[in-house]
This record gives C-alpha cells, sequence and structure tokens, in this order.
C-alpha cells in the first residue's frame, strides 16, 4: 500500500484494546487494526499468531486473513462492473433472464436488486420464504446466483474478473481466493474445492483490506490516477434497498451496509454520521468507510468457534464503529 503512515498512538489506543478484548472474549489467535485518515495510515496494530498450535507464526501486515462475507462487496463490484460494460442492463431485471435452469414457480419475480440487498426471500433456489422485495433475510442464497451472473456476463469466473478488473490494475497481490495454505494466510481450518471465487475462501491482508475500502472512499482514484470509473464505486453505495421495506429492516448497497438513520437490525448505528458503508465477515474481520471523516477503519480477527454466552456480535460491530467514530473526533477537540 502505497500511503503515508503517520501512526497517532495516543488517539487510537482505546480502538485497539477493544479489539484485543474482542479477540480475548470471542477466543480468537490474531487481531490487527488499521485506520486511513486523509489518504495517511494513522493507525495500524497487529496482535496475536496466525493460530494457537506451536511454534506458529506472528501476525504482521503480510498475514492475509479469511474474509468471510466481506467478500460480496468484491461480487457486488463485478455487478456494478457488469451494469457500467452492458453485460447487465438494469438491477431491475429479473434473475430468469440470466439464468434458464431455475424453478420458474420459485424464482418469478426475483430481481439483481434483490439478490444484493437480501430481499429476495429464497432460502435456496428451490425454496422460498417469502415473496421478493416484502422482507429482509441475510442469507448466501443470493450470492450464489449472483456468482453464476456474474460466470455467464463475463464468460469467465468471479475471482478471474476481479483479478483482471481490480487487482492487477491498482497493485493488489495480497488479496484472492485461496483453496490451499501458505505461509502468510491465517487459515481457519476448512476446506475448500476451488478458488475461482465461489466459495468463502478469499484471502487479504490487513494493509490491502484497508486499500478495498480506501477506493471506495476515494471512487477509485489511486495514486494520481481514475484507474476504473468513480460511477462503478459510486453505485455500490446507494442504498438500492426497496423503498417499500418497512423501515426498521437494514437499507443496504451492493451488499454493503448503508447508513442512512438508526435501525434496530443494522450494524451501523450510533455515532457513524450518515453516509457510513460497511462489510462484516464471519470471522470477525470488518471494512468501515466514513466519508464524512475521509477515513477508512479495518478490523481483522479469526474466530472459528461459537459464540461464545453473551456476546452479542451485532452490538460488538456497532460498538466498533462507535469507538472509531469517538477516536477521530477526539482528535478535533
Amino acid at each position: 500500500m502505497d500511503l503515508g503512515v503517520a501512526i497517532k498512538e495516543n488517539i487510537f489506543e482505546s480502538l485497539n484494546q477493544y479489539v484485543f478484548e474482542t479477540m480475548n472474549v470471542i477466543s480468537a489467535s490474531a487481531a490487527a487494526v488499521l485506520i486511513i485518515q486523509n489518504d495517511i495510515i494513522v493507525n495500524e496494530w497487529y496482535c496475536g499468531y496466525h493460530d494457537n498450535t506451536e511454534n506458529s507464526r506472528k501476525i504482521d501486515e503480510r498475514s492475509q486473513f479469511n474474509i468471510g462475507s466481506i467478500r460480496k462487496t468484491y461480487l457486488g463490484l463485478a455487478i456494478s462492473l457488469a451494469l457500467f460494460e452492458g453485460r447487465i442492463k438494469s438491477l431491475n431485471d429479473f434473475v430468469s433472464d440470466y439464468l434458464d435452469d431455475l424453478d420458474e414457480e420459485i424464482i418469478t419475480g426475483t430481481t439483481i436488486r434483490h439478490l444484493l440487498t437480501h430481499t429476495h426471500g429464497l432460502y435456496s433456489p428451490s425454496r422460498r420464504m417469502f415473496p421478493a422485495g416484502t422482507d429482509w433475510k441475510y442469507n448466501n442464497a443470493g450470492v450464489n446466483l449472483l456468482i453464476r451472473i456474474v460466470q455467464k456476463a463475463f464468460g469467465r469466473p468471479l475471482a478471474a474478473v476481479i483479478e483482471e478488473k481490480v487487482l492487477a490494475p491498482y497493485g493488489l497481490s495480497e488479496t484472492g481466493w485461496r483453496k490451499e495454505n501458505s505461509e502468510n494466510l491465517v487459515w481457519v481450518n476448512e476446506t475448500y474445492a476451488g478458488e475461482q471465487g465461489g466459495e468463502a475462501n478469499l484471502f487479504v491482508s490487513t494493509r490491502e483490506l484497508g486499500l478495498w475500502g480506501y477506493l471506495h472512499l476515494t471512487k477509485g482514484y489511486f495514486q494520481g490516477k481514475q484507474i476504473l470509473p468513480e460511477s462503478i464505486f459510486e453505485e455500490v453505495v446507494k442504498i438500492i434497498t426497496p423503498t417499500t421495506l418497512d423501515e426498521t429492516l437494514p437499507r443496504n448497497g451492493f451488499f454493503w451496509w448503508v447508513q442512512d438513520r438508526s435501525r434496530n437490525m443494522s450494524e451501523l448505528r450510533g455515532q457513524l454520521p450518515k453516509g457510513s458503508f460497511q462489510s462484516l465477515g464471519i470471522f470477525g474481520n470488518a471494512v468501515l468507510v466514513i466519508p464524512e471523516f475521509n477515513a477508512v477503519a479495518v478490523r481483522m480477527l479469526n474466530q472459528t468457534e461459537r459464540n461464545p454466552a453473551g456476546y452479542d456480535y451485532l452490538r460488538d460491530i456497532q460498538t466498533f464503529g462507535n469507538i472509531v467514530s469517538k477516536c477521530i473526533l477526539s482528535q478535533k477537540n
């Protein structure tokens, strides 16, 4: 990551301490925090080891974590690319316009917009929970269909699209789908069949996840160049949730959680300004972008056990965002 570094140790000490405490609460062996503000890394902190085995590798800037569901934001960008290039015509296109082997009775009325915002109502391609656009339910049924749509639209797998269109142009060499363990991977003891983008095995270093958020903050502008068009990044963080959805339910962009106002089920609440957006992964990783503060916050964890008694992941991620906000605001006082 070719950004300047000006560490402000005292400003973000409480944030690093909170992530350290979270690491212990959820019995993770590794943690990291990165803050970018005003185009400079102002906080970078690493703690722990790749796993709990003897002689395990210590966590550092080269360690690549499995980012879990944050991978969906990479899929979201691929969909935005497909829209920009005319490979997909509209968010309101029906899924059946692109995939012709689905049960028409089940998939009827389901659009790409529904898949991106968890409002599709599908438990699986053969089972429906509620009519599309009438409710919100977080699951991977829509994700898997969009991965297939990307494959059909571009004629190659998601991983190949992201590598060619994003990773290579922006010089991201510590990001990619991996099916086998290696020295720099914070492995989570899972088995993967492939590395083409169809599974939850996207590994990213802390700095490059920070840069992923930073590219969304700058709308693709990096090192004096507009490598991908601004509009591709702008689209993915606009709220595209159907306007008829109940007001208590979350609002999403292209899988990003987007802050418009406080909502009970949202990862974004409290002190975060309007327009902030975030993605959270199952192992505890998160990338938070706060345009009003010109800032990006990343935390990395490698939780592999069930949540302990009394731990509320939603309260935890909301607290993380609030502490980030508090630390940044404290610099103005």
